[in-house]
Protein backbone atom coordinates (compact mmCIF):
# COMPACT_ATOMS: atom_id res chain seq x y z
CA UNK A 1 0.00 0.00 0.00
CA UNK A 2 1.45 3.38 -1.16
CA UNK A 3 2.43 6.07 1.14
CA UNK A 4 -0.41 8.31 -0.72
CA UNK A 5 -3.18 5.63 -0.25
CA UNK A 6 -2.17 4.99 3.40
CA UNK A 7 -2.54 9.16 4.32
CA UNK A 8 -6.02 9.04 2.61
CA UNK A 9 -7.66 6.05 4.78
CA UNK A 10 -6.00 7.72 7.39
CA UNK A 11 -7.89 11.09 7.20
CA UNK A 12 -11.23 9.37 5.97
CA UNK A 13 -10.65 7.20 9.38
CA UNK A 14 -10.47 10.06 11.31
CA UNK A 15 -12.79 12.51 9.26
CA UNK A 16 -15.60 9.86 10.20
CA UNK A 17 -14.70 9.69 13.85
CA UNK A 18 -15.07 13.20 14.09
CA UNK A 19 -18.18 13.70 12.63
CA UNK A 20 -19.36 10.47 15.11
CA UNK A 21 -17.98 11.97 17.55
CA UNK A 22 -19.91 15.39 17.12
CA UNK A 23 -23.35 13.41 16.56
CA UNK A 24 -22.52 11.09 19.93
CA UNK A 25 -22.35 14.21 21.81
CA UNK A 26 -25.44 15.81 20.18
CA UNK A 27 -26.89 12.57 21.16
CA UNK A 28 -25.79 12.81 24.54
CA UNK A 29 -26.58 16.53 25.55
CA UNK A 30 -30.05 15.22 24.58
CA UNK A 31 -30.21 12.36 26.57
CA UNK A 32 -28.70 14.48 29.39
CA UNK A 33 -31.35 17.29 29.05
CA UNK A 34 -34.35 14.25 28.85
CA UNK A 35 -32.60 12.78 31.58
CA UNK A 36 -32.45 15.90 33.78
CA UNK A 37 -36.24 16.64 32.91
CA UNK A 38 -37.34 13.20 34.25
CA UNK A 39 -35.23 12.86 37.28
CA UNK A 40 -37.12 16.48 38.17
CA UNK A 41 -40.58 15.65 37.32
CA UNK A 42 -40.65 12.77 39.09
CA UNK A 43 -38.62 13.38 42.07
CA UNK A 44 -40.39 16.19 43.68
CA UNK A 45 -40.98 19.39 41.03
CA UNK A 46 -44.21 17.62 39.60
CA UNK A 47 -45.53 17.26 43.94
CA UNK A 48 -46.05 20.67 45.63
CA UNK A 49 -46.81 18.61 49.08
CA UNK A 50 -43.80 17.86 51.43
CA UNK A 51 -43.46 14.99 53.96
CA UNK A 52 -42.27 15.71 57.26
CA UNK A 53 -42.05 14.60 60.48
CA UNK A 54 -43.66 14.66 63.55
CA UNK A 55 -41.28 17.15 65.07
CA UNK A 56 -41.37 19.12 62.05
CA UNK A 57 -45.15 18.90 62.01
CA UNK A 58 -45.13 19.95 65.90
CA UNK A 59 -42.88 22.84 65.19
CA UNK A 60 -45.12 24.21 62.59
CA UNK A 61 -48.00 23.64 65.01
CA UNK A 62 -46.72 25.57 67.98
CA UNK A 63 -45.11 28.40 65.90
CA UNK A 64 -47.82 29.30 63.03
CA UNK A 65 -51.44 29.48 64.78
CA UNK A 66 -53.19 29.55 61.51
CA UNK A 67 -51.24 26.25 60.25
CA UNK A 68 -54.65 23.51 59.53
CA UNK A 69 -54.44 20.67 61.18
CA UNK A 70 -56.44 18.08 59.12
CA UNK A 71 -57.38 14.62 59.54
CA UNK A 72 -58.31 12.48 56.93
CA UNK A 73 -59.58 9.33 58.73
CA UNK A 74 -63.30 8.57 59.59
CA UNK A 75 -65.16 9.95 61.81
CA UNK A 76 -64.89 6.84 64.26
CA UNK A 77 -61.35 6.89 63.87
CA UNK A 78 -61.39 11.10 65.01
CA UNK A 79 -63.47 10.46 67.70
CA UNK A 80 -61.03 7.82 69.48
CA UNK A 81 -57.94 9.59 69.22
CA UNK A 82 -57.20 13.01 67.28
CA UNK A 83 -54.11 15.75 67.55
CA UNK A 84 -56.19 18.85 69.38
CA UNK A 85 -57.72 21.15 67.13
CA UNK A 86 -57.89 19.43 63.96
CA UNK A 87 -60.38 19.20 61.55
CA UNK A 88 -61.54 15.94 60.52
CA UNK A 89 -62.26 15.40 56.34
CA UNK A 90 -62.71 11.97 55.81
CA UNK A 91 -60.15 10.94 52.53
CA UNK A 92 -63.37 9.75 51.02
CA UNK A 93 -64.82 13.11 51.03
CA UNK A 94 -61.45 14.46 49.74
CA UNK A 95 -61.20 12.00 46.83
CA UNK A 96 -64.83 12.96 46.06
CA UNK A 97 -63.95 16.81 45.71
CA UNK A 98 -65.63 18.06 49.01
CA UNK A 99 -62.63 20.44 49.60
CA UNK A 100 -65.76 23.24 50.83
CA UNK A 101 -64.41 23.17 54.74
CA UNK A 102 -61.02 24.04 52.34
CA UNK A 103 -60.91 27.56 51.30
CA UNK A 104 -57.69 29.27 51.81
CA UNK A 105 -55.09 27.36 49.47
CA UNK A 106 -53.16 29.41 50.64
CA UNK A 107 -53.18 28.42 54.33
CA UNK A 108 -50.39 26.45 55.44
CA UNK A 109 -52.11 22.36 55.82
CA UNK A 110 -50.95 19.45 58.18
CA UNK A 111 -52.25 16.31 56.82
CA UNK A 112 -52.30 12.78 58.67
CA UNK A 113 -54.10 9.88 59.01
CA UNK A 114 -53.33 6.46 61.58
CA UNK A 115 -50.65 5.39 59.45
CA UNK A 116 -49.90 7.86 56.81
CA UNK A 117 -51.44 6.09 53.56
CA UNK A 118 -54.29 8.25 53.57
CA UNK A 119 -52.43 11.43 54.31
CA UNK A 120 -50.07 11.24 51.35
CA UNK A 121 -53.18 10.43 49.11
CA UNK A 122 -54.88 13.44 50.61
CA UNK A 123 -51.61 15.62 50.33
CA UNK A 124 -51.51 14.62 46.86
CA UNK A 125 -54.98 15.44 46.23
CA UNK A 126 -55.12 19.12 47.71
CA UNK A 127 -51.81 19.90 45.93
CA UNK A 128 -53.28 18.92 42.03
CA UNK A 129 -56.33 21.02 43.37
CA UNK A 130 -53.58 24.11 43.75
CA UNK A 131 -53.33 23.72 47.39
CA UNK A 132 -49.59 25.80 47.99
CA UNK A 133 -48.26 24.38 51.15
CA UNK A 134 -49.71 20.92 51.93
CA UNK A 135 -47.24 18.76 54.48
CA UNK A 136 -47.94 15.14 54.99
CA UNK A 137 -46.80 14.40 58.76
CA UNK A 138 -47.94 10.95 58.32
CA UNK A 139 -49.84 8.76 60.67
CA UNK A 140 -50.59 9.50 64.63
CA UNK A 141 -49.88 5.85 65.24
CA UNK A 142 -46.39 6.76 66.97
CA UNK A 143 -47.06 10.24 67.10
CA UNK A 144 -45.72 11.58 70.85
CA UNK A 145 -47.59 15.17 70.71
CA UNK A 146 -50.99 15.83 72.58
CA UNK A 147 -53.90 13.61 71.65
CA UNK A 148 -57.22 14.24 72.51
CA UNK A 149 -60.59 11.69 72.36
CA UNK A 150 -62.69 9.27 73.68
CA UNK A 151 -59.64 6.92 73.66
CA UNK A 152 -57.33 8.95 75.34
CA UNK A 153 -59.88 10.40 78.23
CA UNK A 154 -60.48 6.99 79.20
CA UNK A 155 -56.53 6.16 79.64
CA UNK A 156 -56.49 9.26 81.23
CA UNK A 157 -59.30 8.27 84.10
Amino acid sequence: MSQELYNRIIKLIIETLEVERIEVMNYSIKFCTVFIFCILFFTGCGQSYKNISHEDAARIMNSNQNALILDVRTVEEYEKKRVPGALLIPINEIKSGHLEKLPNKDQIILVYCWTGRRAEDAAKILSQNGYKYVYNFGGIVDWEGELEGSDVEEINN
